[in-house]
């Protein structure tokens, strides 16, 4: 089988002949009909997210079970599944509080590159192949832990299913679960990828009354009015949102602010668009090494809170189906959020896009 092998970071994405061993007990293997270049993907090529190489990456997909291990239950063969890359162990302090999302098993194979007993089902003249988050679906198959795949129903779009493993549900859950926006509320959203966007119709979707977009390109900009946005800064055009910001609120400052991009003067701009009282929400993952500076007396006097959201704060197998229901239903936009589609042979140039700044979310086909 085929699939994209990242070597060396900062080099090209290498389409290379890969074996691929039988799933074992309590693992499922996946035919992979569709996968989302995301920016944490770009992140693992880069090295700002290290993982071990060589290594498939790839964690936003979709596909159909072609074959189960023994003692799995969750899925069977035919079905069609989106990728869960955060492969909660379902009984730590954590899942058992209702917080798979902070399960230590899964944030462990995130940074090992392997599957839960430590080892990798890939391989390439016999040299071991890891994984991205226990998933890589940037491969025409894959094998995942059971609590890897979402069954989900047969009538969405791969593509459409696909996007809904990551910024889909990480952009909805940070609103929704995270936040808790509530209606009538002022919301500022800094950059508007495929996350961002998200985050924008989550925001309308539960009644925010003022939703702020802030970004660089004027495409992203012009999106994210297309999902929700009331007002935008062009931040190519200006160094102060918070001038506007206070304008379209009352000269408070915003009930919620997003940060969707990982870097430490946009976290820390958020934390200041924020009214006393207010919450910023930190979505973009930054590298590993950076540190982010807030007034420490702000903290006591104005009483903002200041938090992260890791996948969404979801629990998978309620909020992807409920996801796609919302989808189906016509109240959540995923096709608009499509802006290319590439075969796996091209998956250089789907990043080259990424990089550019004008893609929101392409897929790699593999049908």
């Amino acid at each position: 089988m085929k699939a994209a092998v990242l070597r060396e970071y900062g080099e090209p994405l290498q389409i290379s002949e890969v074996q691929l061993a039988e799933p074992g007990p309590g693992e499922v293997r996946v035919k992979v009909k569709a996968a989302g270049v995301c920016h944490s993907d770009l992140s693992v090529l880069g090295g700002n997210l290290p993982i071990p190489l060589p290594a498939i990456p790839g964690h936003e997909g979709s596909g159909v079970v072609d074959a189960v291990g023994e003692g799995v239950t969750r899925v069977q063969v035919g079905d069609h599944v989106v990728f869960n890359w955060v492969a909660s162990c379902g009984h730590c302090y954590y899942c058992d509080s209702g917080r798979p999302d902070m399960c230590d098993t899964a944030f462990d194979l995130q940074v090992t590159g392997t599957l839960p007993d430590g080892t990798t089902r890939f391989s390439c003249d016999s040299e071991e192949v890891y994984y991205f988050s226990a998933t890589s679906c940037m491969a025409e198959m894959t094998v995942v832990p059971e609590s890897g795949v979402i069954p989900i129903r047969r009538d969405v779009p791969f593509d459409r299913a696909a996007l809904v493993g990551c910024a889909v549900m990480t952009g909805y859950g940070a609103v929704v679960k995270t936040a808790q926006v509530k209606p009538g509320s002022s919301v500022v959203v800094i950059g508007c990828g495929g996350v961002g966007l998200n985050v924008i119709q989550a925001a309308k979707l539960v009644g925010a009354e003022t939703i702020i977009a802030i970004d660089r390109v004027g495409a992203k900009l012009a999106k994210a009015q297309q999902f929700g946005a009331t007002h935008v800064i062009d931040a190519s055009q200006t160094d102060d949102p918070f001038t506007p910001v206070l304008e379209w609120t009352e000269g408070r400052g915003a009930d919620y602010a997003f940060e969707v991009i990982g870097r430490p003067e946009t976290i820390a701009q958020a934390y200041g668009l924020v009214r006393k009282a207010g919450m910023a929400v930190v979505v973009g993952v930054a590298p590993p090494h950076e540190e982010v500076s807030i007034n420490a007396f702000s903290l006591p006097s104005q009483t903002k809170i200041l938090t992260g959201t890791w996948y969404g704060q979801a629990v998978p197998e309620v909020d992807i189906p409920l996801i796609l229901d919302l989808y189906m239903e016509g109240k959540l936009d995923l096709d608009a959020l499509i802006t290319g589609s590439y075969s796996l042979d091209q998956i250089n140039d789907a990043f080259a896009a990424l990089r550019s700044g004008q893609a929101v979310r392409s897929i790699i086909r593999f049908d």
